[in-house]
C-alpha cells in the first residue's frame, strides 16, 4: 500500500524493549513492512530506516485480550456491527491490538445473531484492533455460579441447542461451559475436534468433574475465583472444587481479572505462583461500562448493571458484573501491587493469551518474523503510540 501510513522500514529507538524474558535497553527495534526484523545498536541502523525516538518509553508487544465483552458503552452482545468499531477503537487507543469478541449468556437466537455479526465483521473488518474470533461465554452454566450471567437463559449442553452455536465454529476460538453439567464432556470433545478451546467456568464442579472434562479435552479455566466452586465440606470430608483443580493442574491455562477489584493482590499472587506466567493470562472481562463514569448504567444482552467503585455491579449489588478496567491498566497493577516482574506481566497479557488461542507463531511478542503489532507505553501504561501490522494507528 502507498500513503503516509504504509508499512515501511522503521527503527524504534531510545526505548525499553519488553521481551518475554527481560527488558532490554540500549537497542533499537527494527521492522520492515508488517514484520519485526530484530534488534541492533542504534549506531548500526541502516540508512533506509526511518527513526522514531520513543522518548525512553516502553516498547511492548501489542496486548491481547481473549476475554472482553465490550467498552465505551458498546457490547458484543449487540448484534450490530456499529458496536464493534467503538470497542475495537477503544482497545487500540490503549495499546490492545487483538481481542476475542466475548459474548455472554443470552437466548440461543440472540447468540446466533451475535456470532453472525462477529463473522460479518471478520469478513470485512473496520476500524480499531484486530478481532481474532469469538469467545462464547455460556449459556451452559451452573445456576449457583451464574455471577452476572443472565439466569433466564442458562441451560445444559445436552438440550439440543449446541449445533446452533457451533454452526459458527469457523470464527469461534473459545467456548466456556460448566464441566459438571449434562453433556459437558461430550461438548469438550467436540470443541477439541473443531479446533476450539474448551474452557471451563461459571461452574459448581468438584475436582473429579474437572478431571473428567480435561480428559475429554478441556484445557482452559476462565477468571479464577469468579463464578467457580471451591472446597466444600460433605460431612467430615473436604471436597475440592474447580478453583483448586485449576490451581494444581499441570496442564490447564487460566485467567485472572487483574483490576484490583475482583481479586486482591494476595489471590492474584497465589494464581501466579501456582500457574506461572506461561499458563496464567491477564484478561479484562471488560463490559460496555469500561470507560464510562462512575454511576453510569450499562447493559449486556437483557441484563442491566451499573459502574460503581471502579467495577461493574449487578443492580442488587450481590455480584460483580465484569470489569470497567481495560487490559493495559492491569499490567501496572500486577507489576506494582502484586510484585510480578514487568516482563512477565506483559507476557501474561500478550504471548500467553496468544498461545492459548494458537496465534503465538505470529503475535504476542517482539520476536523476529512476527507481525509488527506494537504498543509504546508511558510509565503508567497509557499508550503513547500503537502500531498494528506495521501501520501506526490513527491518532498515534
Amino acid at each position: 500500500m502507498n500513503g503516509p501510513n504504509a508499512p515501511g522500514a522503521i527503527a524504534l529507538t531510545n526505548g525499553r524493549i519488553i521481551l518475554p524474558d527481560r527488558v532490554v535497553e540500549g537497542q533499537a527495534l527494527l521492522l520492515t513492512g508488517e514484520v519485526i526484523v530484530g534488534m541492533m545498536k542504534p549506531a548500526n541502523i541502516p540508512g533506509e530506516f526511518a527513526i522514531v525516538d520513543t522518548g525512553g518509553r516502553y516498547i511492548s508487544p501489542g496486548l491481547i485480550d481473549i476475554h472482553i465483552h465490550g467498552a465505551a458503552g458498546a457490547s458484543f452482545n449487540e448484534p450490530d456491527v456499529g458496536a464493534f468499531p467503538r470497542i475495537a477503537s477503544a482497545c487500540l487507543e490503549r495499546g490492545i491490538t487483538s481481542i476475542l469478541a466475548t459474548i455472554a449468556t443470552a437466548a440461543i437466537p440472540d447468540l446466533v445473531a451475535c456470532l453472525g455479526t462477529v463473522r460479518d465483521w471478520m469478513a470485512s473488518p473496520g476500524a480499531g484492533c484486530a478481532i481474532l474470533g469469538a469467545h462464547l461465554e455460556g449459556p451452559y452454566f451452573a445456576m449457583a455460579q451464574k455471577g452476572a450471567q443472565d439466569p433466564k437463559h442458562l441451560r445444559h449442553a445436552d438440550d439440543g441447542t449446541v449445533d446452533q452455536v457451533l454452526a459458527f465454529s469457523d470464527i469461534m476460538r473459545i467456548m466456556t461451559f460448566a464441566p459438571e453439567l449434562p453433556g459437558a464432556t461430550a461438548l469438550a470433545a467436540r470443541l477439541t475436534s473443531l479446533g476450539i478451546v474448551p474452557a471451563m467456568g461459571h461452574s459448581d464442579a468438584r475436582d473429579t468433574d474437572v478431571h473428567r472434562a480435561v480428559d475429554c479435552g478441556a484445557r482452559h479455566a476462565i477468571h479464577l475465583w469468579s463464578g467457580q466452586s471451591s472446597t466444600i465440606r460433605e460431612g467430615a470430608w473436604r471436597k475440592p472444587g474447580m478453583l483448586e483443580a485449576s490451581l494444581v493442574s499441570d496442564t490447564l491455562t487460566a485467567e485472572i481479572i487483574a483490576d484490583n477489584r475482583h481479586l486482591p493482590p494476595t489471590l492474584m499472587k497465589l494464581a501466579w505462583k501456582c500457574l506461572g506466567p506461561d499458563r496464567l493470562c491477564l484478561i479484562s472481562d471488560a463490559t460496555s461500562g469500561a470507560g464510562l463514569p462512575e454511576g453510569s448504567p450499562f447493559t449486556m444482552g437483557d441484563m442491566e448493571y451499573v459502574v460503581e467503585g471502579g467495577v461493574g455491579m449487578t443492580l442488587n449489588r450481590t455480584s460483580f458484573a465484569g470489569s470497567t478496567t481495560l487490559l493495559n491498566q492491569m499490567v501496572p497493577i500486577v507489576h506494582r501491587e502484586v510484585g510480578i516482574p514487568l516482563h512477565e506481566a506483559v507476557r501474561m497479557a500478550s504471548l500467553t493469551p496468544a498461545r492459548v488461542i494458537g496465534v503465538d507463531g505470529r503475535k504476542g511478542s517482539l520476536e523476529p518474523g512476527k507481525v509488527a503489532d506494537i504498543a509504546i507505553f508511558d510509565e503508567d501504561f497509557s499508550a503513547w503510540r500503537t502500531m498494528i501490522g506495521g501501520r501506526w494507528a490513527a491518532g498515534s
